[in-house]
């Protein structure tokens, strides 16, 4: 059986007291009153006395909405981040992470995240001093160090950084040629450009720190990219080749000083021994004077055959024999009798004894002896 129909011996169980008589929506004062009494009941208060239940709801209500606001003043600051707190719109102060509590419709809470960092990236078309259009591109990593500066001293402190990192790439760039853009001077265009960015943003006073400044690579218009492609190839094979050059002149350049020094101690060691080679003649011929001055011929003599002994010494001897009658010279190399038998027969001893066309020129050793070929020809000559 449903709550709002008749039963239990003829009794309603209508809540509202209807008694089933009307069945219509319940009167919002007669409902106000019941709850009226019925919380005054449970307090304490007078049933009947319309006033002692209202002093009761007003309270209850004053002690929940008390409750409500101390809950809802209850707020947490994360371990990366600073609140800045304001209190009817003023600037209070600033608390750190953990569980924090403000008074509700007072102080107002913002969090601000101190420790990552964040990139701003920063392109466009551009005209270099040359008067050449160049896209570059730069990202812009900074993070905030002022939490009050960061959301108070300018309106939006992310875009007041991004529009002063375009001014001053746009200067830097300006006062560039493109190819120093491009290749070599991309360094010293990304310290110029980080300088000028902090000399912009410090008057307003930001609350941000640049970290760091990336210069992406630059590149030109794609209708003369292949153009600028051929001028970098190039510029990068000249640099090259000045590479390969100084790696050469590193690996010569020690060696041509090291053979310069041999010589220059060559000669040195060759002067030094013709000097002292001329000083022993010098003192040879000092102590033969007195010896030719005493008896001329037999110095003479005795020279003579010393020279003659150191010239034989080094020359081939030969003994040739001439038949009577015959046209043919036979000879016999005296200098390859003295030979090992390996050296005889690489000397090809089997062609000793031949016969050969006789020459004029040859001396005799000694009153009869057999006549010795001087220099007569490749036949008759050689040196050991």
């Amino acid at each position: 059986m449903a709550w709002n129909e008749p039963g239990n011996n003829g009794k309603d169980r209508d809540p509202w007291g209807n008694n089933g008589k009307n069945q219509g929506p319940p009167d919002l004062d007669d409902l106000l009153r019941n709850l009226n009494r019925r919380l005054g009941g449970l307090f304490g208060g007078n049933r009947s006395g319309g006033s002692g239940m209202g002093k009761a709801g007003l309270s209850i209500a004053l002690a929940v909405g008390v409750v409500v606001w101390v809950v809802s003043g209850f707020y947490t600051i994360k371990e990366a981040e600073r609140g800045v707190v304001l209190r009817f719109g003023n600037y209070s102060h600033s608390v750190e992470p953990g569980l924090r509590w403000k008074p509700t419709f007072i102080d107002e809470v913002y969090p601000v995240d101190v420790e990552s960092v964040r990139s701003l990236p920063a392109s466009g078309f551009m005209l270099t001093q040359d008067e050449n259009l160049v896209r570059v591109e730069m990202d812009v990593q900074y993070r905030v160090v002022d939490p009050q500066a960061y959301l108070f001293s300018v309106t939006n402190a992310d875009e007041s950084l991004s529009q002063a990192t375009d001014s001053a790439l746009r200067y830097v760039v300006g006062h560039s040629t493109m190819d120093d853009i491009l290749t070599t001077g991309r360094e010293k265009v990304r310290r110029e450009t980080w300088d000028n960015l902090e000399k912009i943003i410090e008057p307003y006073h930001l609350g941000l720190q640049v970290v760091d400044v990336n210069f992406l690579p630059a590149r030109p218009p794609e209708e003369v990219k292949d153009a600028f492609d051929d001028a970098i190839s190039a510029q990068e094979d000249e640099q090259r080749f000045i590479r390969e050059a100084e790696a050469y002149a590193r690996e010569v350049e020690p060696k041509a000083r090291g053979q310069a020094k041999r010589l220059e101690e060559e000669a040195e060691a060759y002067k030094s021994q013709i000097v002292l080679r001329a000083a022993g003649e010098v003192s040879r011929f000092n102590e033969l004077l007195p010896q030719y001055q005493a008896a001329p011929k037999l110095t003479r003599d005795r020279i003579y055959l010393e020279t003659m002994e150191k010239i034989y010494q080094q020359a081939n001897k030969v003994l040739v024999d001439l038949p009577n009658g015959s046209n043919s010279m036979i000879y016999l190399p005296l200098d390859k009798l003295g030979q090992t038998p390996k050296a005889a027969k690489s000397a090809d001893a089997s062609n000793a004894v031949q016969n050969v066309t006789p020459t004029s020129q040859t001396v005799v050793e000694g009153g009869n002896s057999a006549p010795v070929p001087l220099r007569g020809g490749d036949r008759f000559t050689g040196r050991n």
